[in-house]
């Protein structure tokens, strides 16, 4: 089986870049590679629902921070056998937010840190009772709020259809998110993590390496 390699990071962050980046690192060192993102918008009759309920059209379903962090947690469960199906046939998958960026913004939004009880309720959620496959490794993007605020406000105005949505506009959300994520990867939460500088930018060549080794 393939190596399961998720990349993590708040709103901005510079996850599809690095994504993009390790792609084309590990095709260039011979590697086979696979890359899925979640939310799978327009694949996926919850990552749907989600979008709606973020974006307001679902009334006050986006105010309930265990019904938002279900439908998250179902679109990976209907996509559990499809990424099963990949690992098998590659060498690694790489994953753009998996089920610590749930752990992370439902936290957040609850106000608790990483060791609180809603991380170990969207682990029994998602690994215990609907058997995701667990990764092999976390990459972190760890950027200032303004910088990544500035990246989220950019894309907004470059990008047709990118409006940020109820959470990514929230700047106070995404600070403590920010929070939770650190301390998920100080606490090893699932499995190992590596904590990126994403403002200064990433050595993909180098990191694939690694990552393979």
């Amino acid at each position: 089986m393939g190596r399961l390699i998720v990349v993590e990071g708040v709103d901005g962050a510079g996850k599809r870049t690095l994504t993009d980046a390790l792609c084309a690192a590990f095709g260039a060192a011979g590697a086979r590679v696979d890359r899925l993102a979640f939310p799978r918008y327009g694949h996926d009759v919850h990552a749907d629902l989600v979008r709606d309920a973020l974006y307001g059209r679902l009334g006050d379903l986006s105010d309930s921070v265990h019904g938002m962090a279900v439908l998250y947690a179902l679109d990976r469960r209907a996509a559990a056998d499809d990424l099963r199906a990949r690992l098998g046939a590659h060498d690694a998958v790489l994953v753009d937010r998996y089920a610590a960026s749930n752990a992370a913004y439902g936290a957040a939004r609850l106000h608790q840190d990483a060791g609180g009880g809603f991380a170990a309720w969207v682990r029994a959620l998602e690994i215990d009772r609907f058997g995701i496959p667990v990764p092999d490794h976390h990459l972190l993007l760890a950027v200032p709020q303004a910088v990544a605020a500035e990246r989220a406000a950019h894309r907004e105005r470059t990008e047709t259809g990118r409006e940020r949505d109820r959470f990514e506009a929230d700047d106070g959300l995404q600070r403590r998110t920010g929070e939770v994520y650190a301390g998920l990867a100080a606490s090893g939460w699932l499995a190992p993590w590596t904590v990126l500088d994403g403002a200064a930018g990433v050595d993909a060549t180098a990191l694939a390496g690694r990552l393979l080794s």
